[in-house]
């Protein structure tokens, strides 16, 4: 039986979640988007109407208006449509709510982050467990569905490590995920995702797992040079992520676990000064003519839409994981990867490469809870689920997925294809 999909979010993700479900009208019987602001939603369908997906005669798109901080108004969106699976891709504040909507509701659920609490910055890792995790035993009791972090990174990132873990190595040591955007969408600045989430994370403390203990660094003081598959040598900064915190219970005697980003030097500037002017800030200021404003809520609305820097955009992403460990006693190493090329998500879904990456994991999640191989009746992180279908679906809509082994005296070795 084909599957009722709600989308909670209408930005550039939501966008590229809607195209693929879209795309996906075997899997899917109707597709409701919803959003506070549901001419967003409006425009994103109108989008998936020009691009004329050649959706089955009984696949219905339409929008609804939803606050996603009143859990009474998702229950009833959740019944009103009789939704069978919710795709939380609205901001990581609403979280713990679309969550509770699913539980009393009995759809499953699927997000791309861990929630957050807006009003706490740098809170001491790990703090996953502060959050979703409480509701493990729930979901488990009512046999509810729930998959996190089923982005990229969070998401693919894990599967590639559960891939690892199966089929490359006998232990793991360490896992470096590492994230870089060698794309130019011309723009003196903008962030490529909800400018409130991503700049909140990128100035929060760097923490990870390191030889087995949790440390914590000034953001930005840690940083590295790698060369990548196809976008050459790139600067990485160490910094907080989800990820950390699920691989480092779920990948068997993993030591150290850390996230890397790219950043250019013109990026930290800009960034550097947005901080120290107060631009960063979440908490309410007063204008000298009495007016309340929240700094980052300002900034926000002076920056590019991230969805609008799709038209422009040119270059590639690559995201992997750089994974040690040993295979049959000996050293081993591997680097598995995509690469993700802007001006290609542009033809295919007006997208940019950075939303796509996002968007189309949780629509793969979704096509295999629907096909019953990821519907565990139960609250689950990525790596603790089979990787290879959702491997195949990735590769189905866009995403492919490769791996590097590689050889200190020999040089990286030329990167196999799994999955394309």
């Amino acid at each position: 039986m084909k599957k009722n999909v709600l989308i909670i979010g209408a930005g550039a993700v939501g966008a590229v979640v809607a195209h693929k479900c879209a795309q996906s009208s075997d899997v899917f019987s109707s597709v409701c988007l919803a959003s506070k602001n549901i001419a967003k939603c409006d425009a994103i369908i109108a989008s998936v109407n020009r691009k004329n997906h050649h959706p089955h005669a009984d696949f219905s798109l339409f929008s609804r208006e939803v606050d996603a901080y009143k859990v009474n108004d998702l229950v009833e969106l959740i019944r009103g449509t009789d939704t069978h699976i919710v795709i939380n891709v609205c901001t990581a504040f609403v979280n713990m709510n679309i969550l509770d909507a699913c539980l009393e509701t009995g759809a499953a659920y699927i997000d791309t982050a861990v929630h957050e609490d807006y009003s706490v910055m740098n809170a001491p890792y790990p703090w996953y467990a502060n959050y979703e995790w409480k509701k493990r035993e729930l979901c488990k009791d009512k046999g509810v569905t729930a998959i996190l972090g089923s982005g990229f990174d969070p998401g693919v990132v894990n599967a590639y490590c559960a891939y690892a873990q199966k089929h490359e190595f006998d232990s793991i040591e360490s896992i470096d995920i590492m994230d870089v955007n060698d794309g130019d969408h011309g723009h003196f600045f903008s962030t490529n995702f909800d400018p409130e989430i991503n700049l909140r994370e990128i100035i929060e403390d760097a923490s990870c797992l390191e030889d087995g203990q949790w440390r914590t660094y000034p953001h930005h003081s840690r940083s590295m040079e790698y060369n990548f598959p196809e976008v050459g040598e790139h600067k990485l900064y160490l910094m907080g992520h989800d990820e950390v915190h699920s691989l480092s219970l779920n990948i068997p005697g993993v030591k150290t676990v850390r996230f890397w980003m790219g950043f250019g030097e013109h990026y930290l500037k800009c960034l550097e000064v947005f901080e120290k002017v107060g631009l960063l800030n979440h908490e309410t200021v007063t204008t000298s003519n009495g007016q309340e404003v929240v700094p980052l809520h300002v900034l926000k609305a002076c920056l590019p839409d991230p969805a609008s820097l799709a038209p422009k955009y040119n270059g590639k992403t690559c995201i992997g994981t750089l994974i040690k460990g040993t295979r049959d006693g000996k050293d081993k190493e591997v680097f598995v990867y995509n690469i993700c090329d802007h001006e290609e998500t542009y033809a295919d879904i007006d997208s940019q490469a950075i939303a796509f990456t996002a968007g189309v994991p949780p629509v793969a999640a979704a096509k295999l809870i629907a096909s019953g191989e990821w519907d565990v009746k139960t609250m689950a992180n990525v790596e603790e689920l089979d990787p290879i279908p959702f491997f195949e679906r990735l590769a189905e809509m866009g995403l492919s997925t490769e791996v590097c082994e590689l050889n200190e005296e020999a040089g990286n070795s030329e990167g196999r294809v799994l999955y394309a």
